[in-house]
């Protein structure tokens, strides 16, 4: 007899704990559809960005106020509109008709840094049909007069305006760069977060030396990188009740086995999958079903959290323990 997959993320009933997020196989309904077919527990679609979200209100401003300063040399005779054509009302018709159409839960996702319209839209999303909302927060504090905990007060008010707007669940997508993420979390648990995904990848820029000029890059994950959402699953498992989503470095099943043993609820792919191709969350499911039966687990939640930071053998490795013993240890490969 099979070890049972299903799991419980944001008070929803998974089959497995596999999920694809936010990325571009989530941002059609025949991609999601083949998302389904192989297996996937549940997909987050591509994130609404603020900057659209202005723009669809630039939209409304511009149509509202439509030859009020006419004139022949009028600038503003139309709207300026060159980037993100893509806009909100096509992402509220796919929420809708994935809900419609498919059986897995699909996630709406919010990415921004200031609230703007995003509590309009997270209303609009949740009446799309959307199952859950995350919010993808992207703020890099720029003021020196703002303080760490201003910082973290701007996440805790937004995550309070949109849930006070809206009735289904909400995961906030977060960094890793706050300065005592178990006395963060449950902040955001108490404004009203109902789950945590650990960790977002901001996007990073470089330098093009040619042009001098700022160029932003985006570069898929590698497995090390899983290892700061693994200790902090650990860690935070057993400070809060709220779910716990892993993000970044999950490539194979043992990646995924790692942070259920931690304490994740589920885990969040993309970038093997733009890799491999979707068909390979039928083999990421596999090989979590033939670990957990040949080690005689009898389900996913038998398993989650069972080396978290209070049952682990040696919780120390978790924090500083190991650092002196990694870096001893070391040794060059020729």
């Amino acid at each position: 007899m099979h070890a049972d997959l299903s799991t419980t993320y944001l008070g929803l009933k998974l089959k497995n704990p596999v999920i694809a997020s936010a990325g571009p196989l989530t941002g059609d309904f025949d991609s999601l559809r083949r998302l389904e077919d192989h297996g996937v527990a549940a997909a987050v679609l591509p994130s609404l960005f603020e900057e659209q979200i202005a723009l669809d209100e630039q939209r409304i401003n511009a149509f509202e106020e439509y030859q009020t300063f006419s004139s022949a040399e009028s600038l503003t005779f139309f709207p300026q509109v060159k980037e993100f054509s893509v806009g909100p009302q096509e992402y509220l018709g796919l929420i809708a008709r994935a809900a419609e159409e498919l059986s897995i839960p699909i996630i709406g996702s919010l990415n921004g840094s200031s609230p703007g319209g995003w509590v309009r839209y997270a209303k609009l999303i949740e009446e799309a049909g959307a199952h859950a909302l995350e919010l993808n927060i992207y703020f890099v504090p720029t003021d020196p007069n703002q303080s760490a905990a201003d910082v973290e007060q701007r996440y805790l008010d937004f995550v309070a305006r949109v849930r006070n707007a809206i009735q289904i669940p909400i995961a906030v997508k977060i960094g890793a760069q706050f300065t005592n993420l178990t006395n963060f979390v449950p902040k955001l648990a108490k404004a009203g977060a109902d789950g945590i995904v650990l960790f977002n990848r901001y996007l990073e820029p470089d330098i093009d030396l040619d042009s001098l000029q700022l160029m932003p890059q985006l570069v898929l994950s590698h497995r090390h990188e899983l290892r700061a959402p693994l200790r902090w699953i650990a860690i935070l498992r057993d400070h809060v009740s709220m779910s716990l989503a892993a993000t970044s470095g999950i490539h194979y099943a043992e990646d995924a086995i790692k942070l259920l043993l931690v304490g994740a609820d589920a885990c969040l792919v993309t970038s093997t999958l733009l890799r491999h191709g979707i068909e390979y969350v039928d083999e990421l499911r596999r090989g979590i079903q033939q670990w957990l039966d040949e080690h005689q687990y009898e389900s996913v939640e038998q398993l989650k959290g069972s080396m978290s930071h209070s049952n682990a053998p040696d919780a120390s490795n978790l924090e500083r323990a190991n650092y002196m013993k990694a870096l001893v240890s070391y040794s060059p490969t020729t």
